[in-house]
C-alpha cells in the first residue's frame, strides 16, 4: 500500500472523508496548540521543596518530565481537545515490515472503529452486541486496559439505550449472561495474572452487570397508545408473509404472544420448516429427527435442538467491510482511502467471529 507521507518510513498522513472529497486531518486542533504553549512554559520554573535546612532543587529534565505528566492528563481530561482517530478505519498488519513496526491488536481496532456510534445504528445494533458477546466469552483478556475501559462503557451505553427504546432486550441479557459468568471464572479461578488493573475494579465491574441484569430483568414494555391501523387489523396474508420474514426461532415465539391469531400462526409447521431448512442443511436435522404424537415430524423442536448442536445463520443490517487490496477494516458508509482501480471488488463483508480470528496470531 502507498504511503501518503512525504517520509516513506512514517505511516503517512491522517484522512478524513468529506462531501468534498478526502482532506488531511491536521493532528492538532488550535485548541490544543494554546494548551501545549501554556503547558510548556511550566516546564521552564523552577520547583523547590523541602525544610527550611534542606532544600532540593529539581533539574530541567524533571521539570519538563512533569509537566509532560500534566500536558497528558489535561488531554485526556479535556473531551473537546480528543481530536485524535477521527476516521473510523484501521489497517490490520500482522507483522513488522519496513515501514511498520508491530501489528495491530483486537484492544486497537475495538477503540479505532468507534463502535459507540454504531450502536445508535438500528441496522448495526444486533452486530456489534453479537462482537461484544464473542469478546466477553473468549478474547476479554486480550484487550488491553484502555480497550477494557471502552469495552465497559460502550457496555454502558446499550444498557440505557435498551432501557429507554426496549430494543431486543433478550440479546442483551444473553451478553451480560455470558460477560457475568466468564468474569466469575476470571475473578475466582484464575484472578489478577490475567486482568488488567486492580482485582477490585473487576468486582465493582462485576457488580454492575449484576446490577444491569436486574434492571433488564424489572424492565416492563410500555404500552404503545396508537387509535390508528394495529397489527391485528392486517390480513392473515400479510401477517403469515411477516412471520416468514423472521429468521430467528425466538421472535417468531415473541410475535406470536401477541394476539390469538399471531399464535395459531406462529405455530404453523411449514413456517418452522422453512425456517430449519434455511439455518441448518438437509444431512443435519436427518440426524435429529423428532417426530410428534400424530407421527410428523415436530420443526418447532427440531429447531431448538439444532441449534445446540450447529450454528445458526446470522443476519445483520450493516457489518465492518474489510479491504483485501489495502487491508483496512472500516464501516462501508465512511468508506477508507483505498487505491484500488476498482474498489468494490475487493471488499469483503467481515461477521463478528471474522472479526476477532483478524487478531488472533
Amino acid at each position: 500500500m502507498p504511503f501518503l507521507g512525504q517520509d516513506w518510513r512514517s505511516p503517512g498522513w491522517r484522512w478524513v472523508k468529506t462531501e468534498d472529497g478526502w482532506k488531511r486531518c491536521e493532528p492538532f486542533s488550535p485548541a490544543l496548540e494554546d494548551g501545549n504553549n501554556q503547558l510548556n512554559d511550566i516546564s521552564h520554573t523552577v520547583i523547590i521543596t523541602g525544610d527550611d535546612e534542606d532544600e532540593e532543587i529539581y533539574s530541567t529534565e524533571d521539570c519538563e518530565f512533569a509537566a509532560k505528566k500534566r500536558k497528558k492528563d489535561h488531554f485526556r481530561n479535556n473531551t473537546d481537545s480528543q481530536c485524535f482517530y477521527r476516521e473510523k478505519w484501521i489497517y490490520v498488519h500482522k507483522e513488522s515490515t519496513r515501514e511498520r513496526h508491530g501489528y495491530c491488536t483486537l484492544g486497537e481496532a475495538f477503540n479505532r472503529l468507534d463502535f459507540s456510534s454504531a450502536i445508535q445504528d438500528i441496522r448495526r445494533f444486533n452486530y456489534v452486541v453479537k462482537l461484544l458477546q464473542l469478546i466477553a466469552k473468549s478474547q476479554l483478556t486480550s484487550l488491553s486496559g484502555a480497550a477494557q475501559k471502552n469495552y465497559f462503557n460502550i457496555l454502558d451505553k446499550i444498557v440505557q439505550k435498551v432501557m429507554e427504546d426496549q430494543y431486543n432486550p433478550r440479546l442483551i441479557k444473553d451478553l451480560l449472561q455470558d460477560l457475568s459468568s466468564t468474569l466469575c471464572i476470571l475473578i475466582r479461578g484464575v484472578g489478577k495474572s490475567v486482568l488488567v488493573g486492580n482485582i477490585n475494579i473487576w468486582i465493582c465491574r462485576l457488580e454492575t452487570i449484576l446490577l444491569w441484569q436486574q434492571q433488564l430483568k424489572n424492565l416492563q414494555m410500555n404500552k404503545q397508545v396508537n387509535n390508528g391501523l394495529t397489527l391485528s387489523d392486517l390480513p392473515l396474508h400479510m401477517l403469515n408473509n411477516i412471520l416468514y420474514r423472521f429468521s430467528d426461532g425466538w421472535d417468531i415465539i415473541t410475535l406470536g404472544q401477541v394476539t390469538p391469531t399471531l399464535y395459531m400462526l406462529s405455530e404453523d409447521r411449514q413456517l418452522w420448516k422453512k425456517l430449519c431448512q434455511y439455518h441448518f442443511a438437509e444431512k443435519q436435522f436427518c440426524r435429529h429427527l423428532i417426530p410428534s404424537e400424530k407421527g410428523h415430524i415436530d420443526w418447532k423442536l427440531m429447531y431448538f435442538a439444532l441449534q445446540k448442536y450447529y450454528p445458526i445463520k446470522e443476519q445483520y443490517g450493516d457489518t465492518l467491510h474489510f479491504c483485501r487490496h489495502c487491508s483496512i477494516l472500516f464501516w462501508k458508509d465512511t468508506g477508507h482511502p483505498c487505491t484500488a482501480s476498482d474498489p468494490n471488488t475487493c471488499l469483503m463483508p467481515v461477521s463478528p467471529q471474522h472479526f476477532i480470528d483478524l487478531f488472533k496470531f
